[in-house]
């Protein structure tokens, strides 16, 4: 893929900073499920925190393509961080700029630009996660404010969270339809983290729960219109997809370049395994899905930056790429063997981390209903 000069420059810093600062600490950040804040300081000093806003609110100003890339590449280094930088970039301070009004925007986008405020989307419930309609959590209208009263789950960076976007029926009688979005401080009263929920893999972005109690929130502080939250979600999180593709597409390569490089070193039968028929074919495989995912992705992210639909394009680059994660990373520890089952290979995290990437914003069933639709409709 041809890269312009200014996109090359951005992602040699990038793979300066994931080579040399992020993947030395990401196996430490992992077994400890510490929050990767030192990596998220540096990305922020480097502009990588606020990579699609503009830079009228101190963001970078970056088209998509240039941000999946970057995505892909911090992926690459530490899938935990990916996925925060993902879901911060691409969720909270993208939808403010987007259906915010304008002191909404003055007011919460640029500290989430800059790396200042973590920002996080909440909208999935114990029992509302593809089904959005099946949300229980309220927000009532008293006087200036909207009492809100409900909890949220999987929420990315919940405990380190200022800004959140927060889903919730104004009127439940419509269902999705009744569904509003609205902006949370989290010095709110009644504003609490609940449990931080412990993972298979991308252990150290601090997941948690998020608990409503009587909280109230400005009528200012509504993002659209009433009944519009839903809407709101759906937009958001085909941007959202794109990001996941990326960091499915980091993980991946990280799988194959860990793959080659054992490969070459392993001697049985007299000779690298390398040079073994089996071990050529599972890297072939690897590598042509890797490609394909990369590319499915770049396309998504030139659609989106050119500003025509891209959800049917971004179902199917997240669909693909993650699975193409959670294949290369199987076929990864296959090619270690045994040794690719201990903890102190980077492929067992990876192989950990890879799963996710088909589970959250949508699922790959959701996904496929996402396309289908477009197509058959």
């Amino acid at each position: 893929m041809d890269l312009t000069g200014e996109q090359a420059d951005i992602l040699n810093m990038v793979k300066d900073l994931s080579t040399n600062e992020i993947a030395p600490r990401a196996a430490h950040y992992d077994r400890t499920e510490e929050f990767p804040a030192e990596n998220i300081k540096k990305m922020a000093k480097l502009g990588l925190m606020g990579i699609l806003i503009p830079r009228e609110y101190d963001g970078a100003g970056l088209d998509s393509v240039t941000y999946a890339m970057i995505i892909e590449e911090i992926s690459k280094a530490c899938a935990s961080t990916g996925a925060i930088a993902s879901v911060h970039n691409s969720l909270a301070p993208c939808m403010i700029e987007k259906w915010g009004t304008d002191e909404q925007k003055e007011k919460y986008i640029p500290p989430m630009a800059r790396g200042e405020v973590i920002g996080s989307f909440a909208a999935t419930e114990p029992n509302a996660g593809t089904d959005l309609g099946s949300m229980k959590a309220t927000a009532v209208l008293d006087g200036d404010d909207y009492i809100i009263n409900g909890a949220k789950t999987f929420i990315t960076a919940g405990p380190r969270t200022k800004t959140s976007i927060v889903f919730a029926l104004t009127d439940p009688e419509k269902g999705f339809r009744g569904i509003s979005a609205f902006i949370a401080e989290s010095s709110y009263k009644g504003f609490e983290v609940g449990s931080i929920l412990e993972k298979m893999g991308i252990r150290a972005s601090e997941t948690s729960e998020l608990i409503f109690t009587d909280m109230p929130v400005p009528k200012g502080n509504l993002l659209g219109k009433e009944g519009e939250g839903f809407k709101i979600a759906l937009s958001s999180i085909d941007g959202g997809r794109i990001g996941i593709s990326a960091q499915a597409v980091g993980i991946a390569q990280a799988s194959l370049e860990q793959s080659i490089s054992y490969a070459k070193e392993r001697v049985q039968f007299g000779k690298p395994i390398a040079r073994l028929q089996g071990i050529q074919w599972m890297v072939a495989e690897m590598a042509t899905k890797i490609e394909a995912s990369r590319l499915l992705t770049v396309n998504a992210a030139h659609l989106k930056d050119k500003g025509v639909r891209f959800g049917k394009e971004a179902a199917m680059a997240k669909l693909f790429s993650s699975e193409t994660a959670v294949f290369c990373t199987n076929k990864a520890i296959q090619i270690h063997g045994g040794y690719g089952y201990m903890r102190d290979r980077v492929v067992e995290r990876l192989y950990r981390d890879a799963k996710i990437t088909e589970i959250y914003e949508g699922t790959s069933e959701a996904q496929k209903l996402v396309i289908a639709s477009n197509i058959l409709r």
